[in-house]
């Protein structure tokens, strides 16, 4: 079943349960998703849709700052329920270990000898950790690993 699908029928689920908060995201990511297919004229896989998925996570982090500063944790915490059922579509995150080895693993395949080399190690690494990782803090890990080596 693709993710897509998926969400389909949780939707279908919430509807029936009557979770009006969980239905209401899902059709949020749906609408995203929707969006993005009639944009482009293409129809998504699991890697884009993932991709649009966590466009909206890192939005919602976004929102969920602005939000803290301007003293309103009345909106932070929607934003911040909203999140928690988006993280429950991606998969699990990478621990530190792992990413540094998936950036050694691309350091070694690109033979990448400094920061010039930077993108082809970040598209290397941004191929397998996609949705995993947050992909700032791997360029900041490789830009260190590549300054130093």
């Amino acid at each position: 079943m693709t993710l897509k699908q998926q969400l389909t029928e949780d939707m279908k689920a919430s509807m029936r349960s009557g979770d009006k908060h969980r239905l209401g995201v899902i059709r949020l990511m749906l609408a995203a998703i929707k969006q993005r297919e009639v944009d482009e004229r293409i129809e998504l896989d699991d890697v884009q849709v993932l991709a649009t998925l966590e466009k909206m996570l890192k939005q919602r982090r976004d929102s969920v700052s602005q939000f803290d500063a301007a003293n309103r944790g009345d909106l932070s915490a929607i934003e911040r329920a909203e999140m928690a059922v988006i993280e429950t579509y991606l998969p699990s995150k990478l621990d530190d270990a792992e990413i540094d080895a998936l950036i050694t693993a691309a350091i070694a395949e690109t033979g990448a000898g400094s920061a010039r080399d930077m993108g082809k190690v970040v598209a290397a690494v941004r191929e397998k950790a996609a949705g995993r990782a947050d992909m700032a803090v791997v360029s900041g890990k490789i830009k260190a690993r590549l300054a130093g080596g």
